[in-house]
């Protein structure tokens, strides 16, 4: 085995080392499964008369109207086997990638928050830088993001309405919504999506309503050079890229509800795709609880017209695409809480490309990590042409640990469409639809519970036979791995 291999699945056999020491621990009943996505920014309170973590509220002596907290995490990141082609439509697909990529990744913010009765606001600022990335490297506009302001936004608290309360939130801001598949703020990825524009959010007791409009954010620069060097220019959005939204929530229980929404993406310029998007669905979730089965599924539909791609040539096409998935778990009432969950995804892919018309789903702004394996690097799965089961295994030892091992079988919905994280394609179908099967295993530790997190993990994709027919011979097995920390502030 060559050293890039052992050094990319090194934090593989640090996380089945420190899983195997550490001690086991009852749960408390009810408690809830470790949650598959990177947790959210703590919020600094205690628990069980702890001594709260060190905050810089608390060391700037702000009054109690005025809040600040920040987050910095770094991380590093290791893949041997690129997986994407530079030029995969060559005869045959021209690689054009180094064979192995090491990245330090660096994210920081820093939040400051007014809150009052009548009105209310919010700035973050944000960086994101990365270093390692080489000529012949991979990287992007989900790496570099230096000295941008992420959040500016004044929020009016209307009062009262039908059983509720609903304020106004004018300026930029990000989102999550739902389970993340369609708007987010990216939690794994070192940059994140914020949008300028008007949110009207109304919640009650039960049920909660947002409607929004909105011009997402651009992140500059967007060439590989100024990235490359992690060169500063400033963000900027326009009304050619427009995208809003009615989002609907209704909770049955604590643990059950039903979400039904609307998405709108309106895209214009030459040398883009053109998308006029329309995206309806419907999320019916049961979240995990121990001794108790949790599910979800979610459909979506999309409709609307774009281009397959952002040449200015490139004619614009009927786009009718869907995505749908199903997640069944159980959660067991014991020691380290071990939870088993099968689940399966498929997001439709383009048929035929010369019949006129796009059937490819597009995610919008959605994230990917907490379903698909990470990203950074990586990123061998997207919620785009994609027919995929899943089966994974969580436990949680301790408070402060959760362990997950993954399986992720991964094939095409359309076999002559794109795998579309590598760019591979065969236009006529005959090198099948099996890409690989994805291996992914993660350990997240509270070293300082709500202060200091480690996480280390990695992913191993076994290449299937579409790779290979689909590449000349050149499929291979790839590896990631990463060690990440954060400290919140």
């Amino acid at each position: 085995m060559s050293p890039p291999v052992v050094r990319s699945l090194l934090p593989l056999a640090g996380v089945l080392a420190a899983t195997a020491a550490l001690p086991a621990q009852e749960p408390k009943p009810g408690q809830p499964a470790p949650a598959t996505a990177a947790p959210p920014p703590p919020s600094g309170s205690t628990t069980n008369g702890a001594e709260a973590p060190w905050r810089l509220q608390g060391a700037l002596g702000l009054p109690d109207w005025l809040h600040v907290q920040g987050e910095q995490r770094t991380r590093y990141e290791s893949l041997h086997n690129q997986f994407r082609f530079r030029q995969p439509n060559a005869t045959p697909p021209v690689r054009g990638y180094g064979d192995d990529e090491d990245v330090l990744a660096l994210r920081t913010w820093l939040r400051l928050e007014a809150r009052g009765d009548r009105f209310g606001g919010t700035l973050e600022l944000f960086d994101a830088r990365q270093y390692g990335i080489d000529d012949t490297g991979f990287a992007d506009t989900t790496m570099v993001d230096t000295a941008a302001v992420l959040q500016a936004f004044l929020d009016v608290h209307l009062g009262e309405l039908g059983g509720g309360r609903h304020k106004l939130r004018l300026g930029r801001e990000t989102v999550d919504l739902g389970n993340r598949r369609l708007m987010a703020r990216n939690a794994f990825r070192n940059t994140i999506n914020s949008f300028t524009g008007a949110n009207w959010i109304w919640t009650g007791k039960e049920n909660s309503v947002r409607a929004f409009w909105t011009l997402p954010v651009e992140r500059l620069p967007a060439d590989f050079a100024s990235i490359q060097d992690n060169e500063w220019q400033g963000d900027r959005q326009d009304t050619e890229l427009q995208f809003w939204g009615v989002y609907f929530d209704h909770q049955f229980d604590d643990r059950t509800n039903v979400e039904l929404y609307v998405f709108g993406l309106d895209e214009d310029g030459s040398t883009t795709r053109e998308r006029e998007l329309y995206t309806p669905g419907v999320r019916l979730n049961r979240r995990p609880k121990r001794g108790n089965l949790h599910w979800e599924t979610e459909l979506t539909a999309q409709l609307g017209h774009s281009k397959a791609n952002t040449a200015a040539t490139s004619p614009k096409l009927d786009h009718l695409a869907g995505f749908a998935t199903a997640a069944l778990g159980y959660t067991c009432d014991c020691a380290w809480a071990p939870a088993l969950a099968v689940s399966w995804s498929w997001a439709s892919g383009d048929q035929d490309p010369n019949d006129g018309d796009n059937e490819r789903f597009d995610t919008l702004f959605g994230a990917r990590r907490f379903e698909y394996g990470p990203t950074g690097i990586w990123g061998a799965v997207a919620r785009s042409n994609l027919n995929s089961p899943e089966v994974r295994f969580t436990l949680q030892p301790s408070k402060a640990v959760d362990v997950l091992f993954a399986w992720r079988g991964v094939w095409l919905a359309s076999e002559r469409d794109a795998w579309t994280a590598s760019g591979l394609r065969d236009r006529t179908g005959s090198s099948g639809t099996h890409v690989g099967d994805q291996f992914e295993v993660r350990l997240r530790w509270d070293i300082v519970p709500k202060s200091v997190n480690l996480e280390v993990g990695g992913a191993y994709l076994a290449e299937g036979s579409f790779q290979d027919r689909a590449s000349g011979d050149q499929g291979r097995d790839a590896a990631y791995g990463y060690v990440q920390g954060t400290w919140w502030f």
